[in-house]
């Protein structure tokens, strides 16, 4: 016999039956406000007049202020739902991970792969440099202990000169060539966007020497019965992805969420892009705020991650991945690989329903959410 789930106690005097009416929900609300004012009585005050005319913010403003408040929201479930050790532990493995997103921008991709070009990379013994990295990690690779030992040599280079130049023949190897690509591909650190050919969206090994083209696919998913034919990200793929995005939103141009369109015509108008296939690239569906989610998922906070995403879309479990990707398609990445968009939101959902009482936190966000400020 499987032992009694345990009783939910709720903090702030609250009761589990308090999540699912209307005057229980306006409780929650009233002790989130006053979580938010202890916290910090000018961002309570922006907050509570933003609420009484929202309308009057524009999309920037708006962004700028929800970003602020979601930490806040963050650290009010975890305390509401007694989860605070479970919470903290999962921000921190989002702040451990940071190294690897780094030394990929900034060592694997901008100093090595320019530094020893993808036909120097392929004379390169691979099975070799390995090893001998390996032999510097204390005799087994992991590529965030590679990642955190790179930070280490680039804060004394020339007492590190020897390590790193043995570190950028190993990260031109991994991330140039097929075969490094290969041997890496469950991980992050050494897989580069890549250019993409939309005649050619499907990558195949093609032999001519028999005189006739023989192709082959390194990576074939079988798919059984009605199951995804794959699992999904783990944590620090879906951290890539949002490391990846330049968080177009600061800009205005999230493309990914409200569509790529042409230069506006004499009557203001700008008609959306389209693909090479001919698809108008008008971005998500929902308008859901693509870039602000995956800022804060870099940040650490994946309530407030998943909160954002619920503002526009509270059906997230029925989106993301391998599910819809119009998002992608509009992505402001048009030559290279776009973010891979449900894969991070659909890991930011899985994030949250992993913590104790996660179900019940997304269930909760989509009947009550402070950062949907119009309708909370």
């Amino acid at each position: 016999m499987s032992a009694s789930p345990p009783s939910l106690a709720l903090a702030f005097g609250l009761a589990f039956e308090d999540l699912h009416h209307r005057n229980g929900l306006e409780r929650v609300d009233q002790a989130f406000a006053q979580f938010l004012c202890e916290g910090d009585p000018s961002l309570h005050e922006r907050f509570v007049g933003a609420r009484e005319d929202s309308f009057q913010l524009d999309y920037k403003a708006e962004a700028d202020l929800l970003m602020a408040v979601a930490p806040y929201l963050d650290r009010f479930v975890s305390r509401l739902f007694g989860i605070e050790d479970q919470w903290q532990d999962l921000v921190e493995r989002h702040h451990e991970l940071a190294p690897l997103f780094r030394v990929k921008r900034k060592f694997v991709q901008r100093r090595a792969m320019l530094k020893i070009k993808a036909d120097e990379a392929a004379g390169f013994d691979g099975a070799a440099l390995e090893a001998a990295i390996s032999g510097r990690l204390g005799g087994v690779f992991d590529e965030l202990a590679l990642a955190r030992k790179v930070l280490e040599w680039l804060a004394d280079e020339a007492g590190h000169a020897d390590d790193l130049a043995l570190a950028e023949r190993f990260a031109a190897w991994a991330a140039h060539t097929p075969e490094g690509r290969r041997r890496f591909r469950g991980g992050v650190l050494f897989r580069p966007p890549q250019r993409v050919d939309p005649m050619h969206l499907v990558g195949v090994q093609t032999d001519a020497s028999q005189g006739y083209s023989v192709h082959t696919l390194h990576h074939i998913r079988r798919r059984e019965g009605f199951a995804l034919t794959d699992p999904g990200t783990h944590l620090a793929g879906a951290l890539d992805e949002a490391n990846y995005c330049i968080w177009c939103h600061e800009q205005a141009k999230d493309s990914c969420s409200k569509g790529l369109k042409e230069k506006p015509a004499e009557d203001g108008r700008a008609a959306f892009k389209k693909s090479p296939f001919g698809v108008p690239l008008a971005g998500c569906p929902l308008e859901e705020r693509i870039s602000e989610f995956h800022k804060l998922k870099t940040e650490g906070w994946a309530i407030g991650a998943l909160a954002m995403i619920v503002i526009d879309n509270p059906t997230v479990c029925a989106t993301g991945h391998r599910i819809c990707n119009d998002c992608m398609k509009s992505c402001i990445y048009q030559r290279q690989d776009p973010v891979n968009i449900p894969q991070a939101e659909t890991r930011t959902l899985k994030d949250v329903l992993e913590l104790p009482w996660g179900f019940e936190i997304y269930a909760l966000l989509t009947r009550w959410n402070p950062l949907n400020l119009r309708r909370p």
